[in-house]
């Protein structure tokens, strides 16, 4: 069998040997390649392609979207995004930093063997700093500028000059950086065709932090004490690291990088798997990270992304979803008024309502819907019965994520139930209600598909810790 170490090749031997290596260990791809398999990390043109081209275009018209203006009328949409493209959190940073630093020491080394891609990554510029702590990205801003300016052009009845909007966030400083980015881009989509009198003009609407709607999981006291500060609620998660898929991987880097198993674990390789996409949806860059993966080991990385958003924020805990009620019952009530107001011929009061949170925001909010369930749970040991699987975070909520709830009043109805419609869009796409398999409902059948959780869903009863703790076996 043929061996070889870039010491005993002769020069060209030694130019050659990076290539060498990935060809014995399997072909690394580089960001856009892997890009599919970045999960919650993942950019919002990976959904929309054309995005990259043009970032206001609207794409393939959708059948059946919008209602037919000459029956139909938009009458409200109430939107809940995610952020934009964020930087990597403190931790993260600071793994990412520990994980260099031992590259950088082992570069410093004269005397140990050749390693070129531990070489590579040494060289790489450690750019994140932990004062960066998740913030949004100029890209993000552009994310949300751009989104707007697309609603413009969807809504234009709605999203028009000297309309009523609302703006509601989270009171973390991606979402109101956020929110500021998507008014920015609102107000140049509205104003900047006018006279340059009328161009400078502000959309002067204040805006609402309300945690409590948009960081509802932070205020649901049995989460917090079952989950998120529970150590064995993410068994699933914990047993996929140490799972054959991910031992494969971790080890196959650290050969790569000349590390000792020891010194390598797969907390260190996902967070490297960050550093690719970072570089990506940051910057527009291929990183060097990427070059240590090719896309079956992206895939086992997405699903383990993807088992720790399932487990945590969608279908592995029924507290996860049903903490969501207070924003989904929110949701319902600007639409409830609106018909209201419609029916009474009276102006409808907030025609828009603009809510910005995170991907742990409009999770369990699907999840509370019945989105992307999937017949069988994502578990550690069937990685590979769920590779066709529909629960994907990052088709599901990438950055920029939107879901949107379009309600409409029809004239030409057979009766006053039918002069109300409603169309849902996750991520400028058309969902299928899941009571019909039809892309659009009479908003009084979608009201009563909904109306155990309408009616029998309280934040109070779902998240208060009674006097008698339960255990984790009970949520």
């Amino acid at each position: 069998m043929w061996s070889a170490s870039p010491t005993s090749c002769p020069r060209w031997g030694r130019l050659l040997w990076p290539l060498l290596l990935l060809l014995a260990e399997g072909r690394a791809e580089t960001a856009e390649q892997l890009s599919p398999y970045f999960g919650t990390k993942s950019r919002y043109e990976q959904l929309h392609p054309h995005l990259l081209e043009d970032p206001l275009s609207l794409g393939s018209p959708q059948p059946g979207f919008p209602l037919p203006p000459s029956s139909c009328a938009p009458l409200q949409l109430g939107a809940v995004f995610r952020h934009g493209t964020r930087f990597p959190t403190r931790k993260q940073i600071e793994k990412l930093g520990a994980l260099h630093r031992r590259l950088l020491a082992r570069a410093g080394n004269d005397t140990g063997p050749a390693c070129p891609a531990a070489e590579r990554l040494a060289r790489w510029e450690m750019w994140y700093r932990p004062d960066m702590d998740g913030k949004l990205a100029s890209r993000g801003r552009r994310d949300m500028e751009a989104l707007a300016k697309r609603l413009v052009r969807r809504f234009p009845s709605l999203l028009a000059p000297q309309r009523r909007l609302a703006f509601v966030s989270s009171s973390k400083h991606r979402c109101l950086d956020s929110s500021a980015a998507f008014r920015e881009g609102l107000r140049q989509a509205l104003y900047g065709q006018w006279p340059s009198a009328e161009r400078n003009a502000t959309l002067t609407e204040p805006l609402e932090i309300n945690d409590k709607l948009m960081r509802f999981f932070d205020n649901c006291e049995k989460f917090v004490r079952d989950i998120e500060d529970n150590n064995t609620a993410m068994y699933e998660v914990d047993a996929f690291k140490e799972g054959p898929e991910m031992k494969k991987i971790v080890a196959k880097v650290a050969n790569a990088l000349c590390l000792s198993a020891s010194d390598l674990n797969a907390d260190l390789v996902q967070v490297a798997f960050f550093a690719c996409s970072f570089g990506l949806t940051i910057k527009s860059v291929n990183s060097p990270w990427c070059s240590l993966f090719n896309t079956e080991d992206a895939k086992v990385l997405e699903y383990l992304n993807d088992l720790k958003q399932y487990w945590k924020r969608a279908y592995g805990y029924d507290i996860n979803s049903r903490s969501s009620c207070i924003l989904f019952q929110d949701i319902f009530k600007h639409l409830d008024r609106a018909v209201m107001e419609s029916k009474s011929s009276k102006p409808i009061s907030s025609p828009v309502i603009l809510q910005f949170g995170h991907a742990e925001t409009l999770q369990p909010l699907l999840a509370l819907m019945g989105y992307f369930k999937d017949e069988e749970p994502l578990r550690a040991n069937n990685y590979h019965r769920h590779m066709h699987r529909a629960y994907r975070s990052g088709r599901i909520v990438p950055y920029a994520s939107n879901l949107l709830f379009v309600l409409y009043h029809c004239d030409q109805a057979k009766s006053p139930e039918e002069e109300y419609k409603i169309q849902i869009l996750l991520n400028e796409k058309l969902l299928h209600f899941s009571h019909s398999g039809e892309t659009v409902s009479l908003y009084a059948n979608l009201k009563n598909h909904y109306k155990d959780l309408l009616q029998n869903c309280h934040f109070a009863e779902v998240c208060d810790i009674p006097g008698n703790a339960t255990t984790i076996g009970e949520l």
